[in-house]
Order: C-alpha cells, then structure tokens, then sequence
C-alpha cells in the first residue's frame, strides 16, 4: 500500500511515512477522529497532527473541519478509502454519532496502548469494518468493534474474539440486556447466512462482551447484566478522554 512517500521523521519532527499510512487507515476504520486523538494516535503533538492533515488534504486523501466542540475532525475522501483498499462511502462522520465515535475511538487507543494487546498481535475489528460485511436490510446488532486475539499469542485468552461495546448514554434494562444475550449467543460471523448466525451447539463467536461505560450508563449496563446471568459480560469504564468537549 503506498500512500504517503518519505522516510523517517524530518528534522522538522513531521510524521514519517509508515506511521502516515497507519494513521490513514485508522481514521477509515473509525469513520474520523478529531485532531486530539490523531496526535495521540501518533504519539506526537498536536502541530504534528495538523501538519499531516494538511499533507492528507493536499494529496487529496482527507478533508476536515470543525463539526462540533473540541478540535477539528478529519475524515477521508473518495480518493483516501481508496488508497486504503476500503470501500467504504465517503462521508463526514454523522453530527449524531459524534460523541460515540469519538468514544469508540478513545477505547480503541487505550488498548493500544496495553502490553498485553500490543505484544499480543491482537486485531481490532471496527464497526464500520463489520457493516461493510453485511447485507442491505439486516438486523443484526452490530458491536462498537471486536477484538480478535491471535492463538500463538500466547495469552489465557488466546483465540477468543471479544464484542467491545461503548455506552455513552444509558438504554432501557430490556433493550440492554436483548443486545447482550445477542452478541453472547451468535455464533457465526457478521456477513454469514442467517440461518449459521446462531447454530445451537456451536461455540459462541465472542467469548466475552466487554462494556466500557459512562457514569451515566453504567447502573443500567450492571442491572442488565444481571437480569441476564452472564459470566461472560465485563463492564469497565470509559477513558476520561472518550469524551467531547463541553459546548463553548
């Protein structure tokens, strides 16, 4: 994949090609970021991030622009998911699906930064990765991403793949639970014929589904977790950073 030429940091500090490209095809799994999560993403500040938005929409690969609080958000062009090999559609991220995205995205970059996850080869499975994967009409609810553990790992969970849901806002009990016991009983993967969705004696496709919550939507998350009996259902919570600045 060849996106961005150079080799290595200049002597500027501007980001060099690999962690470039790297950054790119994250920001396509990920629907966009905004600026502050960019500089986390490439451990660098944040007059490095704008500089390689600028390289990204001088090439023609990016655009950005403020889409609500906070710093900038930058998504990529017709021309970025391309050079990427996604074929996602081009668009700005939703304005409703600001606050989640960005929440998403700050679980995602805490992982990162977890030795376990790091050393472990683990994969990051985006959402917008996973319907891309399924057809037009249907209903399956779809997880915040799943994290796929490699078998040589090494690890006490090598070989599971994990349904990583973000919780910003509280749902109801029921609605919370009927999603729970959803991703705990599916056992084929998104994209598969319905009928090899859920196969009964099949192991389960995520071994756990991992709840990363807001204050506010953690007691709901607890209450549906018991109503359903589920060993397998952890609940963390968010990192401070999964949220978007206050309004001005």
């Amino acid at each position: 994949m060849r996106l961005l030429s150079g080799h290595g940091p200049c002597c500027d500090g501007e980001v060099n090609s690999a962690a470039a490209n790297a950054a790119l095809v994250f920001t396509a799994e990920m629907y966009g970021l905004q600026l502050d999560q960019l500089a986390v993403l490439l451990g660098g500040t944040s007059r490095q991030a704008r500089s390689l938005v600028t390289r990204w929409a001088g090439s023609g690969l990016a655009e950005t622009a403020t889409l609500g609080p906070g710093p900038p958000w930058v998504w990529l062009t017709r021309a970025g998911l391309r050079a990427c090999g996604a074929r996602y559609a081009a668009a700005p991220p939703a304005l409703a699906r600001l606050a989640h995205i960005r929440a998403v995205t700050a679980v995602r970059l805490a992982l990162d930064t977890v030795p376990a996850y790091r050393d472990g080869g683990a994969h990051w499975r985006s959402e917008r990765h996973l319907r891309g994967r399924v057809r037009i009409g249907a209903r399956d609810h779809l997880p915040d991403a799943e994290v796929h553990w490699p078998d040589e790992s090494g690890l006490a969970w090598a070989g599971e793949c994990w349904a990583i849901e973000a919780e910003l806002t509280a749902k109801t009990v029921a609605r919370t639970t009927a999603i729970m016991r959803e991703l705990l009983s599916r056992t084929g993967d998104y994209g598969c014929p319905a009928a090899q969705s859920r196969v009964p004696g099949e192991p389960p496709r995520h071994a756990r589904a991992v709840y990363l919550c807001s204050p506010a939507a953690t007691g709901t998350v607890l209450r549906a977790r018991d109503a359903l009996g589920a060993g397998r259902i952890e609940i963390r919570s968010l990192p401070a950073s999964a949220y978007l600045a206050a309004p001005s």
